[in-house]
């Protein structure tokens, strides 16, 4: 048995609520007050659930893990408040209003549901996308940074995952995670370090013993939850099973 599972997905924002309402139409669920300042995003089950979260400081670094989303248009984007950071052949590199980078995958039709995966920044992208995999159950694929890997939902020559790594290189692709609303987490190469707090990341299901015995470390508790990092310190936050 896995020692997590994927439980849901966590922002942070200056303003829960204005943030949510536009990530809200981006991913086609439907938006609530959370109450304390916070916002939630609901869809057809618990699993796409998405928790925006009131916290003071704004975005001062790039973020190491983001949303890839299927859109109907780049175009349609902008009207809700992103801005262009840049483009590439198969995606758009956008930041939402609150400056969080996020990438688009222009579809034909695109699903109502349009999360499409994650992207994470790592230093040692085949170390961290293993770590990952072996928490949540899954397999991993290393593969080639070029032009020949296939869009997955588009069936069409390009980057697979949309992340602008480092040429002749490999990124990680963490697929199939039992409960996830999206198709993977891809863990891609980055020469820079982590400086800063992610302000997007994931909430898992597990044991907190268990979780360091496989490398993970406690960062602090809270009442419901315990707040951990994976072997290059990004967040994620454990709840105890039900």
């Amino acid at each position: 048995m896995a020692p997590a599972a994927y439980k849901d997905l966590c922002l942070d924002a200056v303003d829960p609520l204005s943030l949510g309402r536009f990530w809200a139409v981006v991913l086609g669920l439907e938006l609530a007050d959370a109450g304390e300042g916070d916002a939630v995003l609901r869809g057809p089950s618990p699993r796409h659930t998405v928790w925006i979260n009131a916290v003071p400081e704004p975005k001062t670094v790039k973020n190491r893990m983001h949303l890839d989303v299927h859109a109907g248009s780049v175009d349609e984007l902008l009207a809700l408040g992103a801005t262009v950071v840049e483009e590439f052949p198969r995606w758009t590199v956008m930041a939402d209003p609150e400056g969080g980078e996020f990438c688009a995958f222009v579809r034909a039709e695109p699903p109502p549901y349009r999360l499409y995966e994650l992207g994470l920044d790592a230093a040692d992208a085949r170390s961290v996308g293993r770590w990952w995999a072996d928490l949540l159950g899954c397999g991993w694929q290393a593969k080639p940074l070029d032009e020949t890997s296939v869009d997955r939902e588009a069936g069409e020559p390009g980057n697979d995952g949309g992340h602008s790594v480092d040429e002749g290189g490999e990124f990680v692709s963490v697929a199939d995670i039992p409960g996830a609303p999206f198709v993977s987490l891809d863990v891609a190469p980055v020469p820079e370090p982590k400086s800063g707090k992610n302000r997007v990341h994931l909430d898992v299901v597990g044991d907190v013993a268990e979780i360091v015995a496989c490398g993970g470390t406690v960062l602090g508790e809270q009442p419901r939850w315990t707040v951990m990092a994976d072997v290059e310190g990004n967040e994620f936050c454990v709840f105890p099973p039900a």
